[in-house]
């Protein structure tokens, strides 16, 4: 309940949320997709593809937050992270380090939140918190991402790049240019941001 609380009350901001189980993961993103919240999850149970699909819709914007384990605290391409959520403590300093780490790349600010229950107490490593957040008392859910993933069945192995991509769906999509976002190309596969209210219509 804190959690839906807290997503709400920091409406659309690209949000990590860390979980130190696959199952925890699993049991939030159950919670928002019956709440019918944009979110991916990401843990090592799932398949590269499917890990990687989410990265790419969260990178994208089509879904701004990320419920994960701390296999995501690492090593992985997701920039302009504003907010870090601790569902669950961090067992280490070094993992806490590498969790908030994913809000301070290229000289950008976020805001890291420890979600503490009544008789939950930080660990000695977190330090003095600088202040408490005071969540609403009635449930306002985040609003719905402004772009939707496109997925293309062909990528550079079939000589397909960008600009071909971005002339197929400017022409025949008949898309404006702010209405077509991030476009990753993979070996056989390709993936564009369009903006939600002409995603429909793009697909016709």
């Amino acid at each position: 309940e804190a959690l839906m609380l807290l997503l709400g009350h920091i409406k659309s901001q690209a949000t990590l949320v860390f979980c130190n189980h696959r199952e925890v993961v699993n049991r939030i993103s159950d919670q928002l997709t019956q709440n019918k919240v944009d979110h991916g999850f990401y843990h090592g149970a799932l398949e590269q593809i499917d890990r990687e699909r989410t990265l790419i819709k969260f990178r994208n914007g089509s879904t701004n937050i990320l419920i994960t384990t701390d296999l995501a605290a690492r090593g992985l391409d997701i920039p302009d992270i504003d907010a870090v959520i601790h569902y669950q403590l961090p067992a280490t300093e070094d993992v806490m380090i590498h969790r908030n780490g994913r809000t301070a790349r290229m000289h950008a600010d976020g805001t890291v939140y420890f979600l503490l229950d009544i008789d939950d107490y930080l660990p000695p490593f977190v330090g003095t918190i600088d202040e408490e957040e005071e969540l609403p008392q009635s449930l306002i859910l985040p609003k719905p991402c402004e772009w939707k993933t496109l997925y293309i069945g062909a990528g550079k192995k079939d000589k397909i790049n960008k600009m071909d991509i971005v002339g197929m769906l400017m022409q025949k999509g008949q898309l404006q240019k702010d209405e077509l976002g991030k476009i990753e190309v993979l070996d056989h596969s390709a993936y564009a941001a369009i903006k939600r209210s002409k995603i429909n219509k793009t697909l016709q």
